[in-house]
């Protein structure tokens, strides 16, 4: 799969999906019958990366796809990494999971653990939560089919490696659902408060949640569980979204005692103390 060392626990998942795709991890750059069209317009693919980044600032996709096709052929990861997003989310271009794996496959595969590029950390963990996702759900349309282990893989290295608060949340769900293994509350806990700690939400609001009810192998903390929600009903009410968070917190709020919610009170401005 990606590049590091010789024996890697990852190293079945490029030729499992071969087996199971053929096509997923086509060489998808300039044709090869393009008579040198393609690659005349462009210097070099760093030229034609910013040249597709200008046409997707601009709205022009047209062109600004081809420029960052010929640049993902050669390479370039924000490239394959823009052209991933534009295919998931049919933004400029028709949608197509199929394709959006296929380019975040390349910047997994092309990873290099021992020689890591810095400036595309970001990039590269968004690229192992998106093949993580892919790998969850499966992609009918490129014959792969849901493998939680795989998926439970690649957000594990991206939640280690590059401390991603989305692999993080994601890593979580799959410990509380228990898929691609066993139910794990303590595990799901650890996971939720590293990228609770991040601002994340989304991890702050199951944390909140978790702690607030309690469970197997995690013990109920309501006051500190009601500070997490509010901290994420807070960012919920403020990008007016994730209405699932508001009412997590609503259920919580009405059922919490009066002691409750002032010991919830002590702990945010804590919380909020130490993050001045």
């Amino acid at each position: 799969m990606f590049k590091r060392s010789r024996a890697t626990v990852f190293v079945t998942f490029g030729a499992l999906a071969l087996c199971a795709a053929p096509a997923a991890f086509a060489f998808d750059g300039p044709a090869a019958d393009d008579g040198g069209k393609v690659s005349k317009l462009f210097a070099n693919p760093v030229a034609a990366l910013q040249k597709g980044l200008e046409g997707v600032r601009n709205g022009n996709s047209k062109d600004a796809v081809e420029a960052l096709k010929y640049a993902a052929a050669g390479g370039q990861p924000l490239a394959q990494w823009k052209l991933g997003r534009m295919y998931a989310d049919g933004d400029g271009v028709p949608h197509d999971d199929a394709k959006a794996y296929e380019y975040f496959a390349q910047i997994v595969e092309s990873y290099d653990e021992d020689n890591p590029n810095r400036r595309a950390a970001p990039v590269v963990a968004n690229a192992f939560v998106a093949v993580g996702a892919y790998s969850l759900t499966g992609i009918p349309a490129a014959r792969i089919k849901p493998d939680p282990s795989r998926a439970m893989e690649m957000f594990n290295y991206a939640a280690t490696h590059f401390g991603d608060a989305n692999a993080q949340y994601n890593l979580a769900r799959m410990y509380l659902d228990g898929s691609g293994g066993e139910k794990d509350g303590r595990q799901a806990a650890r996971w939720l408060n590293l990228a609770a700690e991040k601002s994340h939400a989304p991890s702050q609001a199951l944390l909140g949640q978790l702690l607030f009810n309690g469970g197997p192998s995690v013990q109920r903390q309501r006051g500190r569980g009601l500070m997490w929600l509010t901290l994420a009903r807070e960012a919920a009410v403020a990008e007016g979204k994730d209405n699932w968070i508001i009412e997590l917190y609503d259920k919580a709020v009405a059922v919490a005692s009066d002691a409750e919610r002032q010991v919830a009170l002590v702990y945010l401005e804590g919380h909020l103390k130490g993050r001045n």
